[in-house]
């Protein structure tokens, strides 16, 4: 969740293979590849954009006909949801 509401970004680490197409999708730099507490190379949101989702998000976000956010639709393992 954001400081601007209930926007999110949820990975899931269990699915995510560390190949870092989302990275390289999102065209904010909203998404970095971290190691986690199990010592696993995963995805996750910056801490510059973990507060501000709805905006770093919003050139991106889906209305009608649009294909679904570039993250998303970039992984592979289909490890990434957004709660738009």
């Amino acid at each position: 969740m954001d400081g601007s509401g209930e926007f999110f970004i949820t990975i899931d680490t269990d699915l995510c293979n560390a190949c870092e197409d989302c990275v390289t999708a999102c065209p904010v730099g909203v998404l970095e590849m971290i190691t986690d507490d199990y010592d696993d190379v995963v995805a996750a949101v910056t801490e510059e954009h973990r507060k501000k989702i709805k905006y770093s998000c919003a050139p991106c976000k889906p209305t009608g006909e649009r294909p679904p956010l570039p993250c998303v639709a970039a992984c592979p393992t289909e490890a990434i949801t957004h709660s738009w």
